[in-house]
C-alpha cells in the first residue's frame, strides 16, 4: 500500500478551500487546511508535507512572502492560486520559490494534474551524465567547499552547515552539478529540470540562478563559481565528484 501524499492548502476562502480539500481526499491524498500565513507556519513547523497549494491574496502576510518563507526555510514545493493571470504577476510568483502557478477560477482537475506534475517531478531522479557519475547511483556530488546529497536533497557547506534549497533551486544546482564546466543554456536548463514551470520564463531563470549565487558565492555580485556565458547561458565552473550510494 502506497503512502499517502500530504498536501496544505492555504487559502482565506473556505468556499474554495474546503471543497478544494474534499476532492484532494477522494484523490486518496491526505489534506490539511490553513485560513492565513500565521496557520499554515504552524502547521509546517508541526509536521511534514509534500506540498503546499498557496492562495496568493491573503489579508496579513499574503502568499507571495509565504511562499518565499516555505523555499527558503522547508523546501516544500509550491503551487500558487491566484487571481492575477498577467505574466509579470506569474513571472514574480515563481520569482520568489514556486513550482508552478494556477489562476483562479481553476479546475480542480487541472489543479490535480498539476499537483501530480509537481510530485512526479520532485520525485523524479535527473539523468546522470556518465563521465560525472562513473557507474551505479550517486548518493552525493562534492563541489568547491559544498556537499549536495541527492539522496536527501541536503547541501551543505564544508562545516556541514545545512543551506535550505527550494525544490526549484535543488534541481537548478543539480543540473549544474551533473554537468560541471559545461555551458548550459536556458533551453537546456529547462530540460534537465523536467520541464519546471518554474523556469519557463527566460527571466524566472536567471532568477533562480542570482538566488543559488547568493548561497553559495562570497560575494554574489563576483561570482565565481556559478558563472554567466554572456548570450549563452551558465557554467559551474568547479570539479565535481561523485560519490556512489551505499548498495
Amino acid at each position: 500500500m502506497h503512502a499517502q501524499r500530504h498536501v496544505l492548502v492555504v487559502d482565506d476562502h473556505a468556499d474554495i478551500s474546503e471543497p478544494l480539500a474534499a476532492y484532494l481526499r477522494r484523490q486518496d491524498m491526505q489534506v490539511s487546511l490553513a485560513a492565513n500565513a500565521a496557520q499554515a507556519r504552524a502547521l509546517l513547523q508541526a509536521q511534514a508535507f509534500d506540498l503546499v497549494v498557496l492562495d496568493v491574496m491573503m489579508p496579513g502576510e499574503d502568499g507571495l512572502s509565504l511562499c518565499q518563507s516555505i523555499s527558503q526555510q522547508h523546501g516544500t514545493p509550491v503551487i500558487l492560486l491566484t487571481a492575477l493571470a498577467a505574466s509579470s504577476d506569474r513571472i514574480r510568483g515563481l520569482e520568489t520559490g514556486a513550482d508552478d502557478y494556477v489562476v483562479k477560477p481553476f479546475d480542480p482537475h487541472e489543479l490535480l494534474a498539476r499537483i501530480r506534475s509537481v510530485l512526479r517531478r520532485v520525485a523524479r531522479p535527473l539523468q546522470v551524465p556518465a563521465k560525472t557519475a562513473g557507474a551505479g547511483t550517486v548518493q552525493r556530488y562534492v563541489f568547491d567547499t559544498w556537499t549536495l546529497d541527492v539522496q536527501r536533497r541536503e547541501l551543505r557547506d564544508r562545516d556541514g552547515t545545512l543551506v535550505t534549497l527550494s525544490s526549484v533551486e535543488y534541481r537548478l544546482l543539480r543540473a549544474l552539478v551533473e554537468h560541471p564546466n559545461t555551458v548550459l543554456s536556458r533551453d537546456r536548463l529547462l530540460d534537465l529540470t523536467a520541464g519546471s514551470d518554474a523556469l519557463a520564463f527566460d527571466r524566472s531563470i536567471d532568477s533562480q540562478v542570482s538566488r543559488l549565487r547568493k548561497k553559495l558565492e562570497p560575494d554574489p555580485r563576483k561570482p565565481g563559481l556559478l558563472k554567466t556565458v554572456w548570450g549563452n547561458g551558465y557554467l559551474l565552473a568547479a570539479r565535481v565528484s561523485a560519490d556512489p550510494a551505499t548498495p
